[in-house]
């Protein structure tokens, strides 16, 4: 059984201009230490994706579909009922540390209410507690930056504290949403091999949310590629670099630098993404594709068995450029 099922889900927001279409029915499973990277473009849907599995949508957004967690639809529970299982069973990694933290608290409060709020812990156990899982993030001299501010932190151990903070009720799932993107080359790969550590050591399932398909390489088990919302391509991560069955999927792989070439213009996919306020009927990624077939303007392609893997395109692979 899925530790997580999402089944046909799609995402509306209600703007002044009409309604936006964020995801467009998605679907995919996440099995127990499962490591599932979503990878796109900004715009894809990738983050509205984790936030409606926290419910924790803007509140023009509405969601459709399920969201299977442990017997449970998540989009049809109320907030109390999330409540329980937000930090305890799922955790999340936001984007920005210094956002996620309250620059009024200090560390030890703010990682500590958690555990007393959802295992009943004494403000004495919640302490160890606290200073276990710093520790665990490798947070050098733990015991006396308990009482620190977030200010106090470089960008690096903020990171470190907010991955500190989704591990501390030790969740059978984390979702990662650009847990690197502020970040360093240097420090990324060190905040990569800390969640790699951390997931072979507790068994934690994974959803690593990107648009940088060089994180994803090594770390990842399997990848679902997302464009205007829908899906284009997935499979295992070893497959999307080995080969790649979708034109989207191997235009975002070009535009990786690669150290063993010479260098020189960078590869970039033309085009913008679609306007999500009038989704189009036939494939989202057509007018932007080199590989595009007269039919790619008529028909909205299904997402077909491929190899290890699923791709929603009309070309055949064999002449993909």
């Amino acid at each position: 059984m899925s530790l997580l099922s999402v089944e046909n889900l799609s995402i509306r927001f209600r703007t002044g201009d009409g309604f936006v279409h964020a995801v467009n029915d998605v679907s995919f499973d996440i099995e127990p230490g499962q490591k599932l990277a979503v990878v796109g473009e900004s715009g894809s849907g990738k983050s509205q994706i984790a936030l409606s599995i926290m419910g924790l949508l803007a509140k023009n957004g509405r969601a459709s579909g399920r969201v299977m967690f442990g017997g449970q639809d998540l989009l049809q529970m109320s907030q109390p009922q999330l409540n329980k299982i937000r930090a305890k069973d799922i955790g999340m990694i936001f984007q920005d540390p210094m956002s996620s933290l309250n620059p009024y608290m200090r560390i030890e409060r703010q990682l500590g209410e958690v555990v007393e709020q959802h295992e009943g812990l004494s403000r004495r156990e919640a302490r160890k507690r606290v200073l276990e899982v710093m520790e665990a993030v490798q947070i050098p001299d733990a015991r006396n930056r308990l009482r620190a501010y977030p200010h106090e932190f470089s960008g690096g151990m903020r990171q470190r504290i907010v991955i500190a903070m989704a591990l501390i009720c030790k969740p059978k799932l984390i979702l990662a949403d650009e847990p690197t993107t502020a970040l360093d080359v240097t420090v990324q790969a060190q905040i990569m091999n800390l969640l790699d550590e951390i997931q072979q050591e507790m068994g934690t399932a994974i959803m690593l949310i990107t648009h940088d398909l060089g994180v994803v390489a090594g770390f990842c088990d399997d990848t679902l590629v997302l464009y205007g919302g829908k899906v284009m391509e997935q499979a295992t991560t070893l497959q999307i670099f080995d080969a790649p069955g979708h034109p989207y999927t191997r235009g975002l792989l070009r535009a990786v630098p690669n150290i063993h070439e010479v260098a020189g213009e960078l590869s970039a996919i033309p085009g913008s993404p679609p306007n999500q306020t009038q989704p189009p009927s036939h494939c989202p990624f057509g007018p932007r594709c080199v590989d595009a077939l007269d039919s790619c303007a008529q028909a909205l392609p299904d997402l077909e068995n491929w190899k290890a893997g699923k791709r929603a395109c009309l070309r055949p692979v064999e002449e993909l450029s």
